[in-house]
């Protein structure tokens, strides 16, 4: 770990564009309005083709639902838990098991090809692996869970989220979209808070163990940040909609496997690029959120989009890894 981690959270709380945190603020809520407007003007024609092809499918999709409705008999409590707990699980663990395999014995040598630091994890230490582990486990059990439970109730005041009938795939694209602008405003702004001097070293410095992180390490953090930085960004947006079961658990889904690949430590052909949050993990004081908007409107990008990191920041459609189609830049002296 390094010494001047907390230094630097200290000299980079606080900054931001030129106009400072408020203006920034104020740009962040006209850019992301802007954003919500344009998709609801255009979402029909966005969405049609879609929504011919889960209009063919639908009857599929909806007794694959109605068997497990009646299946639980009327339990919805115990439904959506089984839904948001079971499939995202199943998510995590199996995404990263595979992950797993590579990180503990650099095999199979292909896919460590993609590692964006190259000198790091090679293998994985075991010993901080195993605590890794420990600490997701017990987050996922003693935080989520109960988070999950509490959700279940908050959104039956919105609504019924276990309704016989699914939600139509435009509304639950719309609601995905609306989710992702959710989380990108509330895990950025709550995980520059855990950066803030007075809370980084006792709280968030646990997850920042890992200058160079793998997979599991996504959850990997304090009770505290795993309930208000993780779970809270992601589990509030459905709350707030009232949405149907099947969207949230779709949603929940989508965020782990997103901040899995963002701390993978592979730069993998067709995914997510996780060049950005890995970089975070570097330098601990830029590339606070997960879409880069807010980043970019409060300036904690600037260092990043200086780098070959920014560079290699983008979807990689062949089979040539970053590192050899965009190099670092020779030391000096070499």
């Amino acid at each position: 770990m390094r010494t001047t981690d907390t230094i630097s959270s200290v000299t980079q709380w606080g900054s931001g564009g030129s106009g400072g945190l408020w203006d920034s603020v104020k740009k962040a809520t006209f850019v992301i309005g802007s954003g919500i407007l344009l998709l609801a003007a255009f979402g029909n024609s966005l969405t049609w083709h879609l929504q011919r092809f889960w209009g063919a499918s639908g009857d599929f999709w909806q007794n694959l639902w109605t068997k497990l409705y009646v299946a639980f008999e009327g339990h919805d409590a115990a439904l959506f838990f089984f839904g948001t707990m079971f499939f995202p699980t199943l998510t995590l663990w199996l995404l990263n098991g595979l992950l797993l395999v590579v990180d503990t014995t650099g095999k199979p040598s292909f896919i460590t090809r993609y590692r964006i630091q190259a000198d790091k994890n090679n293998p994985v230490d075991p010993v901080k692996l195993r605590q890794a582990v420990k600490t997701v486990v017990f987050n996922q059990i003693f935080i989520s869970g109960p988070m999950v439970v509490a959700a279940y109730y908050l959104t039956s005041l919105r609504g019924n989220p276990c309704d016989p009938k699914l939600p139509t795939f435009q509304w639950a694209l719309m609601e995905l979209a609306a989710f992702a602008v959710i989380e990108e405003v509330l895990f950025y702004y709550s995980h520059r808070l855990f950066h803030h001097p007075s809370l980084y070293k006792r709280f968030h410095k646990q997850h920042h163990e890992w200058t160079a992180p793998i997979g599991v390490v996504a959850t990997y953090a304090h009770p505290l940040e795993h309930m208000l930085s993780n779970m809270l960004p992601v589990a509030i947006g459905p709350v707030i909609l009232g949405s149907h079961l099947t969207t949230t658990t779709l949603w929940y889904c989508l965020a782990l496997f997103s901040t899995t690949v963002s701390h993978c430590g592979y730069h993998l052909p067709f995914l997510p690029s996780p060049e950005f949050h890995d970089f975070h993990h570097l330098r601990f004081n830029q590339c606070y959120g997960v879409l880069g908007i807010l980043d970019r409107l409060h300036g904690t990008d600037t260092k990043f989009r200086e780098t070959k990191q920014y560079e290699r920041h983008t979807l990689l459609t062949s089979l040539t890894p970053l590192t050899e189609s965009i190099p670092d830049a020779p030391k000096k002296g070499r």
